[in-house]
């Protein structure tokens, strides 16, 4: 399974609309997702403040800027898949 971390904030309504893309398109068990609120954290509130929502693959750095539809996210998951093999 790939683990995946979906940088976000509290009242953040495009960080709503991703994840409304991961709950449609993505399968049961197709990846683990935490949302990872920036405010908490110096370092990622400068890297992702004005790029939110952002799904990051932790083990490869490979990022998804917003904006993403089903299809984008589905390769992007492919692409993490052959960073596993």
């Amino acid at each position: 399974m790939i683990f995946l971390e979906l940088m976000t904030t509290d009242g953040c309504h495009l960080c709503e609309q991703a994840v409304s893309v991961l709950q449609c398109t993505l399968s049961a068990g197709q990846a683990e997702i935490d949302l990872v609120d920036i405010a908490f954290d110096d370092g990622l509130m400068e890297r992702y403040a004005t790029r939110i929502p952002v799904l990051v693959e932790p083990a490869s750095g490979r990022e998804l800027g917003w904006p993403f539809d089903g299809v984008s996210l589905q390769t992007f998951i492919v692409g993490c898949s052959d960073t596993e093999a």
